[in-house]
Order: C-alpha cells, then sequence, then structure tokens
C-alpha cells in the first residue's frame, strides 16, 4: 500500500517551518511530484540522485555526496551525540545499500539535520546551506571538533590534591568571616571588637551570663556595626550559644574560631593556587552564593554528591569546589571566577534560598559563550521559574548568534547523568514544534528548552545576517 500525501504531511510536519529553504521544502504547496514520488518510497527505495530532483522541485538546492552519505548513509562515531538515540532509528538500515529505504529512514536523517542546525547555528536553513556541499570528510572534521575529547579526559592522571578543610569550617573562608576575623593572627578582626564592645556595656547594666549571640544582637552591636551585624553572626556561628560572664572567656571562645578561620583560610588561598594551576584542565565551574554556615555544608555536600558517584569516576572530572577556595580580596575573587567560567568546559549553577548578582552573572558568561549550563534547583517551582520566566534561562552565544538555554533539573543524580553524557557526548535531545514555524530544541533528560528557532522571520533573518560567520567550534555538545 502506498503512503498518502496527509501520511508524509504528518510524518514531516515537524520540519515544515514555512521559513523558506529547507523550512518549505516538505508544504502544502509542495510540487505534486516530490509527494509523488514520496508516497511509493517504501516499495522503491529513494536514490541520492533522486533526493536532489525532489530538493530542486521543492525549491531548495542539492546536497553532495558527501552529505548524503554522512546523513541517511552512515552512523558516524564521532558525533557531538548519539545519533542511534534519536526517533526513529532502526539499526537495519545499516549497512545501507546507498538509498533511503523509507519515510522514517527519510525522517530522521532530517531530523539529524535539523538538530545540529539549531545546536550549532542561528536557524536550520542557515546549517543546510553551510552543510550542503561538504564531503563526508569535511562534515566529520567538522563535527569531531565540536566533540568532548573523552579518553583524553580520562588519560590526564590525577592532579594536584587539594588541602582538606572539614566542612563544618567551611563557612569560614568566605569573605563576611575574613571581615570578622581579619586577614590572620596579627590583624585582630572587627568581630572581637564588636563582642568586647557589647560586652563592657552590658557589665555597665549589670552584667551577669550572657550568649554571644545575645551580646551580637544587642543595641551595641546593631548601632554602632549596623553594616556588619550580620556578617558577625555568620561568622560566629560555631560559638553564639557559648555562654560568657567575663571577656576572657569571650577572648576563650573568639581565639578558638579565629585559629580554626586562619587554618581553613590558609587552606583555601592555597587551594585557589591550585586551582589556577591547573585552569586549562578545568572541566566544571560550579556556581553558587552561601550566605550561612548550612549553606556551605549543603554546597560541600552536592559537590561531594555530583562528582562523586561512581559513574564519573573514570573521567576523573576537574571541577571548582567553591567551599574549598578563596582569594586574597574582593576584587582578586571576580577575576578569578570570571578565568574559571571562561576556561571551564560546563558551568553548574547551584540556586539557593536567594538569588544574587555574582553566580547570575556567572551563568550568563557561560550561556553567552556557547557553554553548557546545568540549573540546580531544590524545588519544582524554582525548575519551573528558571525554565519558563527568567530571563537568563535564553541567552545568545556571541561568537555566533546562536540562541542557547540552560538544562534545568531538581535532582542531584540527574546533574551527574547530565555531566557524564555531556563528557562522553551522549547527549540526546528531541525536537519540538509548538506553533507554525517555531521549534524548539529539548534536552530529553529534564525537558529543558536548550535551543530555539523562532518563527519571526525578521528576528531570525537579522540573526543570521549579523552573526553571519560562525566561528571555529570548541568542545562543547
Amino acid at each position: 500500500m502506498s503512503i498518502t500525501r496527509d501520511q508524509i504531511l504528518s510524518e514531516l510536519e515537524i520540519f515544515s517551518l514555512g521559513t523558506g529553504g529547507i523550512g518549505s521544502w516538505i508544504t502544502q504547496e509542495t510540487d505534486e511530484a516530490v509527494f509523488s514520488r514520496l508516497e511509493v518510497l517504501d516499495k522503491e527505495p529513494l536514490t541520492k540522485v533522486q533526493l536532489n530532483q525532489l530538493l530542486v522541485l521543492g525549491h531548495e538546492a542539492p546536497v553532495s555526496d558527501g552529505f548524503y552519505d554522512y546523513y541517511w548513509q552512515s552512523v558516524p562515531d564521532a558525533h557531538p551525540y548519539d545519533v542511534s538515540e534519536l526517533p526513529g532509528y532502526q539499526a537495519e538500515w545499516f549497512p545501507t545499500s546507498g538509498t533511503i529505504v523509507s519515510l522514517s529512514h527519510l525522517r530522521w536523517g532530517l531530523y539529524r539535520l535539523f538538530l545540529d542546525g539549531l545546536l550549532w547555528f542561528v536557524n536550520v536553513r542557515s546549517a543546510f546551506r553551510r552543510l550542503r556541499d561538504l564531503s563526508s570528510e569535511e562534515l566529520s572534521d567538522y563535527f569531531r571538533r565540536l566533540r568532548f575529547d573523552t579518553q583524553a579526559i580520562r588519560d590526564r592522571g590525577p592532579s594536584l590534591a587539594l588541602n582538606a578543610i572539614p566542612k563544618d569550617d567551611r563557612y569560614l573562608i568566605s569573605e563576611m568571616a575574613c571581615k570578622s576575623y581579619g586577614d590572620g593572627s596579627e590583624t585582630p578582626g572587627a568581630l572581637r571588637a564588636g563582642l568586647v564592645a557589647a560586652f563592657k556595656a552590658h557589665k555597665k547594666q549589670g552584667g551577669g551570663r550572657t550568649t554571644i549571640r545575645a551580646l551580637l544582637e544587642g543595641e551595641v552591636v546593631k548601632t554602632k556595626y549596623a553594616e556588619t551585624h550580620q556578617l558577625f553572626l555568620f561568622s560566629a556561628d560555631e560559638i553564639l550559644d557559648q555562654q560568657v560572664e567575663s571577656q576572657s572567656e569571650i577572648d576563650k571562645h573568639y581565639a578558638k574560631v579565629a585559629e580554626t578561620f586562619i587554618r581553613a583560610r590558609r587552606n583555601a588561598l592555597e587551594n585557589t593556587r591550585y586551582y589556577l594551576s591547573m585552569v586549562g584542565d578545568l572541566d566544571v565551574y560550579v556556581a553558587t552564593s552561601m550566605r550561612s554556615r548550612a549553606d556551605f555544608r549543603a554546597m560541600a555536600e552536592a559537590c561531594d554528591t555530583i562528582f562523586g558517584d561512581p559513574r564519573l569516576k573514570n573521567l576523573n572530572l576537574r571541577y571548582f569546589d567553591p567551599t574549598l577556595s578563596a582569594a586574597a580580596g574582593h576584587e582578586d575573587k571576580g577575576l578569578i571566577e570570571c578565568l574559571m567560567v571562561k576556561c571551564a568546559k560546563v558551568l553548574v549553577y547551584c540556586a539557593g534560598d536567594k538569588e544574587s548578582y555574582g553566580k547570575d552573572a556567572e551563568a550568563a558568561m557561560a550561556l553567552s559563550l556557547g557553554k553548557p549550563v546545568i540549573f540546580y534547583c531544590d524545588q519544582e517551582l524554582r525548575g519551573r521559574f528558571y525554565r519558563e520566566v527568567h530571563p537568563l534561562s535564553r541567552l545568545i552565544e556571541f561568537s555566533s548568534g546562536v540562541p542557547v538555554g540552560a538544562m534545568v533539573t531538581d535532582s542531584l543524580n540527574e546533574v551527574t547523568e547530565l555531566l557524564l553524557r555531556l563528557f562522553e557526548n551522549r547527549m540526546q535531545y528531541r525536537l519540538e514544534r509548538p506553533k507554525p514555524g517555531y521549534l524548539r530544541l529539548k534536552e530529553s533528560l529534564t525537558d529543558s528548552v536548550v535551543r530555539l528557532q523562532t518563527n519571526d522571520t525578521l528576528l531570525n533573518e537579522t540573526l543570521w545576517n549579523h552573526y553571519h560567520a560562525l566561528q571555529s567550534a570548541t568542545g562543547r555538545a
């Protein structure tokens, strides 16, 4: 039984964009000769010569032998994702007879083209124009450059070991703690001065046993140290509930934490030197903001869960753990983090209770550089917000003009799985056409929109005309 015209239109509907070029090859207005040939495709396989005739009859340019072979006659193992995981793939097509043997076979090759177009070009039409004349070797070389070199990553061997810092002490490496304790033992911090001033006022009012918390929550600290009041509470977390009735007791508790602070900060500063020494090999940058001791604990646990997963063990990934690094000053910290975002292959964004300009800027930088970005959100509502609303979830890669989006999940297990798929070039995607002429490319595991093509013709053409030269690709998937 022949395939009907309606079946052809239905099977290839997602490729019918009405945007001109390859997106207008199969529509209601397509030449009848195209439909007549496709109606018997399941009985009479389509040759490359005949496919080119159908393309021309559909007002599109023909393709090279290499293009035909790459997209319909092979399952390349050096593509940036596993093409055999795309919808409709059938292993019995290969090895091929040099023809397209069914409508589903035709659809599979077009699906690959459209997916590649959304991933690495401004739009599908631009991709077809760029790729249709290339040889098999040129196409293989082009897409091989877009892959992560998984074997090279595995073969690097271990990097220098970082200095260990107990998870309960990591909050002390923060800038807030540094402002409270000073840079070292020779520079007494403002926290001690605030406690002493508060205790003196407490004695004038009758004295007696009190707690560190009560002193920091008192009127003296809130008034005299208003700008650093919250910093003091953060930095003194470990001793807040300690009872004191003399300045010597205050000094004893303060000294204990200050000593821990000095040790933790020294190790964190040294770790930053190690991070800088391997920045050219950095695989993953973890962006977050931490405002409490609990935030530091949770972030340390999250990093252990993600990167300690046995699935990632063989990759031995180099990742930046923000709970293990400190900088000499605020400006240096900003420079270091910008450098790491630029050099890292992937960014993992861990959302907290409150947003911060810093991590939002880091995520925006990574997206604008065309790097894969994974948003980890601890609530489904937050995940939905980032997927559907947050402006930083849709940006443009500045070098090419390709619209890019982040992958959003509320599961640390999925963060690990996404990293594994990225670095092993096994990402899985699916196309959606939510409205005529509009395409979305979704990452399959998280259902996140990572690329899109608008149906606004003027915007589409302006994007392409402005970013007409696709820059040489770097390793990303």
